[in-house]
């Protein structure tokens, strides 16, 4: 695949996605434009009638279609789902063109005086907001009747330029002659709702005032589920100790309430570009060729209302791309696969992980390369707080666990302890999560609302299974690791799943106990079962019970243990019986109120086993006068089969033993 070769011998924790899309690059008769809000990239052609291609990361097959020839295009932009395509010109209007059926073009003028359309954005499958420099007009396109009506109009002091985010979806416009005053609008279906407009904080304000704060700076994202708008502000490095530029983000709240709340600090000045990947802040810089990643919700960086931040990652190019010869194309003798210029200054950066080279022909999604970012954050317990809030991140968490047992990692048991804290905390959170979930459901069987969606479970999820499959198993089978600290690590996992009240499986306690074993460490394991450090199952009892040859307490062991259970009668009375202890197995079903239904038979044969017959006389007389509570008659049933230790009692104790019909 493109990029591969490179990348797999390079440090970089950033890449450009393997299958790029392709287009059409940007000539003399070909232009091309990017839709952030559908992710969409449009090779128009012209000539005659104008080719449209369209194509999207999300989507297999292009879209073709042509247009009519009316002017030059200034934007082009498809409707969600794809049945429209919205074309503007010129300042005054925006064309329609059904993409099915009928698809003759039908056109819209702004309904302003004297405004211009500065551009024009969907926020539904038909509706369409023009954005003019005295406001807003929100219409309803008919695409069946192939007209355009107008819903709702928004008027504002002289808007400079906008920015749109399909999040709401929510429009913010620029206004005032500085442009620092920004004013976000909340697009609803049929609606404009203007929401709290605030101002970016202007260092100087220059006399004549001119605009301060244009587009280029100012993007959306959202991070963490909320919404932010990210503002750059270039500053002039003057002195070594005066910093660089900086992003600050201001978070719109759904309540419409906007603040300044954190501040990227980048500690460099020139041409900058933000991506958000992953709900990290990534931030490239075209003179040195490398990009920054900031995390907001990482805990390292100052407190208050607003949090400053520095890059939590070393800052490093993106991995090197290969550029493949189109489909089709044929490599000659002289031809070679190329390597793509990264930060080119033909790269245009869009939200939120967006990257085209519009010379090349090449549209990219940045991805996080979670791997290499292991060898790059050495404190591990950072490094685990960063990896639990990405996507994809199990694999790599199993891994850096494994490092960090193996002693190929600096840490020791008191990392590991707060290691297996930060994932069972997770862990329990989801366990609680869908309990929840599941009590919900049973509650909405009666007639009740129904249940809410079923819970995603997240990457960041490590349960026993998996933690004992991939980690703990293996590293209690090495060779070179002191058993004593492997049942330090697995004593230490079993705490941490006892502080969050997840009871811990069976198999831990077995990993447990077989490595003590395996290494006769017998006053270990006693200690730990005498004390109920172990916690008590039928399993585990039956695991105890088959040490008895190599460790003989096992067996009582594992006796007390099934009688601290409750619901192990059964299986008390079959190890007593396998030990030849009837009288004992007797009287724990009597005690457990089971003696009137017990089968005579199998107490009979494990007596006659023993080869007691004082034992055998007890345990027959025992049931013949179970038979005759039971039944007014001493005698055993055809269908209890114990012919053959009635004749048995008798060859011993001879006939006149047998309790006469009374």
């Amino acid at each position: 695949m493109a990029g591969s070769e490179v990348c797999e011998q390079d440090g970089s924790y950033l890449e450009l996605c393997r299958t790029p899309v392709r287009f059409e690059e940007i000539s003399s008769v070909n232009n091309v434009f990017f839709d952030e809000a559908n992710k969409q990239v449009f090779a128009v052609r012209a000539g005659g009638a104008i080719g449209v291609v369209v194509r999207g990361l999300d989507e297999k097959q292009p879209i073709s279609f042509r247009l009519e020839d009316k002017g030059e295009i200034k934007s082009i932009k498809l409707s969600p789902g794809n049945r429209i395509v919205a074309v503007q010109r010129s300042g005054k209007s925006v064309d329609f063109c059904n993409l099915m059926g009928e698809t003759t073009e039908y056109s819209q003028e702004c309904k302003g005086r004297n405004c211009i359309v500065l551009g024009f954005c969907w926020t539904s499958p038909n509706e369409i907001v023009f954005i003019t420099d005295q406001g807003l007009e929100l219409y309803q396109v008919q695409a069946e009747k192939r007209s355009v009506k107008l819903i709702k109009s928004m008027g504002t002091s002289f808007v400079n330029w906008f920015v749109f985010s399909s999040e709401g979806p929510t429009l913010l416009l620029s206004l005032t002659p500085l442009g620092n005053s920004l004013q976000p609008v909340l697009a609803k279906v049929g609606n404009l709702v203007k929401l709290t407009k605030f101002e970016v904080e202007v260092p100087v304000i220059p006399k004549p005032p001119r605009l301060c704060l244009t587009e280029p700076d100012v993007t959306t994202a959202v991070i963490y589920g909320q919404l932010y708008v990210l503002v750059l502000r270039h500053h002039i490095r003057t002195t070594p100790s005066q910093a660089g530029s900086e992003v600050w983000l201001y978070h719109l709240s759904r309540d419409g309430h906007t603040c300044k709340t954190h501040v990227l600090q980048l500690n460099s000045t020139g041409c900058f570009a933000t991506n958000v990947v992953d709900n990290l802040v990534v931030i490239h810089h075209r003179a040195s060729k490398t990009s920054m990643v900031f995390d907001i919700q990482f805990k390292r960086g100052s407190e208050g209302p607003v949090k400053f931040h520095q890059p939590v990652l070393p800052s490093l190019p993106i991995c090197p791309f290969t550029i493949q010869p189109r489909a089709g194309a044929s490599l000659g003798a002289g031809s070679v696969v190329t390597t793509c210029e990264l930060y080119s200054t033909s790269w245009i950066v869009f939200r939120p992980d967006i990257i085209m080279d519009a010379g090349l022909g090449y549209l990219w999604s940045l991805r996080l390369r979670l791997p290499r970012i292991v060898a790059t954050l050495p404190d591990r317990l950072q490094l685990i707080d960063f990896l639990l809030l990405r996507r994809d991140c199990r694999p790599v968490l199993l891994n850096v666990c494994s490092q960090l047992l193996s002693g190929g990692q600096a840490g020791g048991l008191a990392v590991v302890s707060v290691v297996f804290d930060k994932l069972n905390s997770v862990y329990q959170e989801w366990l609680e999560t869908d309990k929840s979930y599941s009590a919900a459901l049973e509650s909405g069987a009666g007639g009740r609302p129904p249940a809410p969606h079923k819970p995603v479970r997240s990457h960041a999820v490590i349960d026993q299974s998996e933690m004992y499959t991939s980690v703990l198993a293996p590293f209690a089978e090495s060779k070179t690791i002191s058993y004593k600290f492997v049942i330090a690590v697995l004593m230490e996992y079993i705490r941490s799943l006892t502080q969050f009240h997840i009871p811990a499986q069976h198999y831990l306690y077995e990993l447990v106990i077989n490595t003590l074993v395996k290494n006769n460490a017998f006053y270990q394991l006693h200690q730990l079962l005498q004390y109920h450090v172990l916690g008590d199952s039928k399993k585990l009892a039956c695991l105890m019970l088959s040490l008895e040859s190599c460790y003989p307490p096992a067996h009582q062991l594992a006796l007390d243990m099934l009688k601290r259970l409750s619901t192990a009668n059964d299986e008390i009375v079959e190890v007593l019986l396998s030990k030849g202890r009837v009288l004992a197995a007797l009287r724990c079903v009597r005690a457990s109120g089971g003696a009137d239904v017990v089968s005579a038979r199998k107490f009979l044969e494990a007596a006659s086993y023993v080869g007691d017959p004082l034992l055998f006389f007890c345990v027959f007389k025992f049931f013949e006068q179970r038979n005759q509570r039971l039944r007014n008659s001493p005698h055993f049933n055809p269908g209890e089969h114990c012919e053959t230790f009635v004749e048995y009692f008798k060859r011993i104790f001879g006939e006149d033993a047998i309790t006469p019909q009374q």
